[in-house]
């Protein structure tokens, strides 16, 4: 029955057009997809040849390009509209960035939207194919598209306006993703046909807690006006929780945790705690640590995502296999090596005609013609040293070659250079020796005789297992952030921090973002079904120093209403 049905996200999707339709837009095949590390190291690289490229600024200049992605804005209208001297830097930047990524055979990961959009704009046999592949076309989560996004499922839909899209206004909680919660309202406009259907019946919570919600969300404009109900009965009374700072904060909520898991024969998994930042989840980790509760953090990075992991990585897959052009791509100018986006697209695009790797093109005769002395002399010299390091590995002692080219790279100097920061890099070269580790025990375990490629394999397998059995860990209490929460539900939630300037955050309160806050704090508290907690703390430690916390104006001590302390902390600003 489900023959035909197609269920992916926004940018799954556009991978698979990409893949199909590549040459179209003068990519080759086997295109790299660039994460945020590889785009703002393209960035700074291209920024650098004008002006100090520190990481703030090219950060800055980074999320700039992917908010004119996601807006559909190109390079030739970004000058035009830049309102400010960050703008304009960007602005300056971003045709030269979607040169670079071209010359890399790359994508990011705004471009899996803006590419398939563009693509279809340009060549309309190709979005006719497509749109007679997607018969009826389904969005959930809608007021979380951004322009981008709309565009294309526009594009998709066409005429025969085959479309239903699920959304909750009240839900919009990634405007600084580009995020556009008007979409909704748009789709009145360019559908005129469509039904509206409210689903105001709520079939995780109790009422108690959608009173709460009811009541905070009420307080914002909305697009659509909905008030949510239950049948299943009132529920415990929502807590609120006073703490003297956020140490005290942490202690009460593990001790009510475990006091409330024992009284109710509960599994730790049925818990969730819920914070606006990820820093706020340290000393709730020590306390659960302390009384041995497991947890799970939702969000925390992947030993294998990490920049230096995944360098080193890179390179075992190469000298695995000399055809894996992402591979090449990541480490050819890791470390630098002067081998500039120029020469990269002049010898990607002779690997394109001569139907090989890019690895394999360095050998052949033919590119000395396209590539200056000086160029080709670096890509033989690279190519050579690599082929070398292959050939130890596979002659000799595995385990002591691949330290032979950590250090013949002087990786640790790279790390440096790229951090700024010698403790920085330190901790790096740290995950580097990690993974030394790991590869020595595969080793030393198997009595199988181990290939690079062998271990590239089973290195990468560990890491997907690694991430199922994290997230899948039998039972264990969730920490997570509000913005992580959106989707989820648990039986009992704990939301932290409850306090001004940081639920709703300090930015919010000054760039008045206070609607956007409460959205937050609804989502967080549509996530409980049974039970729902509270705390907020007299004083923080910021960096390093106590800090007195402001209560939300106008609270009173002991407020028994609580859907009024919500209104208090998020109408009174």
């Amino acid at each position: 029955s489900a023959r035909g049905l197609m269920v992916s996200t926004f940018h799954t999707l556009g991978l698979n057009i990409l893949r199909k339709e590549h040459s179209h837009l003068g990519y080759r095949p086997g295109f790299s997809i660039f994460d945020a590390q590889d785009s703002l190291a393209v960035l700074r690289d291209l920024m650098g040849r004008d002006f100090a490229a520190d990481s703030e600024h090219a950060e800055k200049c980074q999320w700039q390009i992917s908010e004119w992605k996601n807006q559909l804005i190109l390079p030739d209208q970004a000058m035009s509209i830049a309102e400010d001297e960050q703008q304009a830097s960007a602005a300056k930047v971003y045709q030269r960035y979607v040169d670079a990524l071209k010359a890399y055979n790359a994508v990011d990961f705004d471009d899996l939207i803006l590419k398939p959009v563009l693509l279809f704009r340009e060549h309309a046999e190709v979005l006719k194919k497509w749109q007679a592949r997607i018969h009826y076309l389904l969005v959930d989560e809608y007021q979380d598209t951004n322009g981008c996004q709309y565009e294309l499922v526009k594009q998709l839909v066409g005429i025969r306006e085959a479309l239903t899209v699920v959304g909750d206004d009240d839900q919009s909680v990634y405007s600084w993703r580009g995020a556009r919660p008007e979409n909704l309202v748009q789709l009145q406009k360019d559908f005129p046909r469509l039904k509206l259907i409210k689903l105001e019946q709520n079939y995780r919570s109790m009422g108690r807690i959608l009173r709460a919600a009811n009541e905070l969300i009420s307080h914002n404009p909305h697009i659509f006006d909905k008030k949510l109900w239950s049948a299943m009965g009132e529920g415990d009374p929502i807590r609120v929780i006073g703490c003297r700072d956020d140490e005290h904060e942490s202690e009460k909520v593990v001790s009510e945790l475990l006091y409330h898991k024992l009284k109710n024969q509960a599994d730790f998994k049925d818990y969730a705690i819920l914070y606006r930042s990820n820093h706020q989840s340290r000393p709730i980790e020590r306390v659960l640590r302390e009384h041995n509760v497991p947890y799970f953090l939702s969000g925390g990075t992947s030993f294998f995502s990490r920049v230096e992991v995944k360098d080193i990585m890179a390179y075992l897959r190469l000298l695995a296999n000399q055809d894996d052009d992402n591979a090449f791509l990541r480490v050819i100018n890791t470390p630098r090596r002067g081998i500039g986006a120029s020469t990269l697209q002049a010898l990607g695009n002779y690997a394109s005609k001569r139907n090989t790797s890019m690895f394999g093109a360095c050998f052949e005769m033919g590119l000395a013609e396209q590539l200056s002395e000086k160029a080709m002399h670096k890509l033989e010299h690279f190519t050579k040293w690599l082929i070398d390091i292959a050939d130890r590995a596979k002659r000799g002692n595995l385990m002591e070659a691949i330290r032979d080219m950590i250090e013949e790279i002087d990786y640790r100097a790279w790390l440096e250079e790229v951090t700024g920061d010698p403790n920085q890099a330190t901790r790096r070269m740290d995950n580097v020796e990690e993974l030394l580790t790991w590869i020595a025990r595969i080793i030393d375990n198997d009595t199988v005789e181990q290939s690079i490629g062998d271990i590239a394999s089973r290195l990468t397998l560990m890491d997907i297992l690694e991430r199922q059995e994290d997230e899948n860990q039998a039972d264990a209490v969730h920490l997570m952030t509000l913005h992580a929460a959106k989707g989820l539900e648990f039986p009992h939630v704990f939301i932290i921090g409850m306090e001004e300037e940081i639920l709703p955050h300090r930015t919010s309160i000054e760039e008045d973002g206070i609607e956007e806050e409460r959205r937050l704090a609804y989502v967080g508290i549509t996530r409980a079904q049974r039970s729902l907690v509270f705390t907020l703390a007299n004083s923080r430690k910021r960096y390093g120093e106590k800090t007195e916390c402001e209560n939300p104006k106008s609270i009173q001590k002991n407020v028994k209403n609580v859907a009024k302390h919500i209104y208090l902390i998020f109408a009174v600003c």
